[in-house]
């Protein structure tokens, strides 16, 4: 007798797969996909802003994605802003993770590297959204620093070989960015037909701009990482706020602060952007 739990059409698998691509084909999804990129532009605007306010000398700060939310929160109709940006990260996070499951869109197919890229992206901001959720409730994060997490792995059993190499996913996924970046790609993801000739420029070069600066950030934290791992010190790992700390205290650091931090208010642009864009 063939089993239900069957490769085929009409088994428990194929069905499955039917609603999935259903799902990766519904209008909803796209717009949930586009409210997602501009809250993810918004929350790379925040830090982006405060970073290039300390490079100036202005009273800024370094911050991370949670403190960016925690900015937002506490501005004028900080909930109601913080409710929406929920709404958007969730979308963001349920579209990459389809995409990482069905491996298409209404607008494009992806290829296993994209398919990875997905997955990763849609888990980060998941988690993202689960924060702001607990910002709204007046909950901990309970998230932990990056020092207190990184010092939990270390002691467990292969946690210096665990952490290293999430120092090294950290820095190729650097790499790929910044090629991303150089060599154009994300154009390919993009409706550059609908664009007139002055807005691909900018989306463009904001583009480049943007995806190398936060290359440069996820390569330091990646470092960070590795370093811990191999002094067997949790104080090395850093988060976004720690890895522009580090930009901020080295050789000709303010002038360097202010060009990452630009890069970042770069890529916010990008993002929303890519809202209007982006092929889903």
């Amino acid at each position: 007798m063939r089993s239900n739990v069957d490769i085929g059409g009409g088994g428990i698998g194929g069905r499955a797969r039917g609603k999935g691509d259903e799902a990766a084909d519904s209008p909803w999804l796209g717009w949930l996909a586009r409210a997602g990129l501009v809250a993810r532009g918004l929350v790379y605007l925040i830090i982006g802003v405060l970073a290039l306010k300390l490079a100036l000398g202005d009273g800024g700060k370094t911050t991370n994605q949670q403190g960016a939310l925690k900015t937002i929160a506490d501005g004028s109709f900080g909930k109601l802003l913080l409710i929406l940006m929920a709404i958007g990260l969730a979308g963001y996070a349920l579209w990459r993770l389809l995409r990482a499951a069905v491996g298409h869109g209404a607008e494009q197919r992806d290829s296993a590297s994209d398919r990875v890229a997905a997955l990763a992206s849609g888990i980060g901001y998941a988690i993202l959204c689960v924060t702001a959720v607990k910002i709204l409730a007046d909950a901990r994060t309970g998230s932990g620093t990056p020092k207190e997490a990184t010092g939990g792995v270390l002691g467990w059993s292969g946690g210096t070989v665990l952490v290293a190499i999430a120092g090294a996913v950290l820095i190729g996924v650097a790499l790929y960015q910044a090629y991303r970046g150089l060599a154009r790609k994300f154009l390919d993801d993009a409706k550059t037909g609908e664009m007139s000739e002055g807005v691909r420029k900018v989306y463009t070069a904001l583009g480049v701009f943007g995806l190398v600066a936060r290359a440069v950030v996820f390569a330091l934290i990646g470092y960070g990482l590795i370093k811990a791992a191999i002094d067997y010190d949790p104080n090395k790992a850093v988060g976004l706020d720690g890895a522009l700390r580090k930009v901020a205290d080295a050789s000709y650091g303010p002038a360097l602060l202010g060009l990452v931090a630009a890069g970042l208010v770069g890529f916010a642009a990008y993002s929303i952007m890519d809202a209007r864009y982006r092929k889903v």
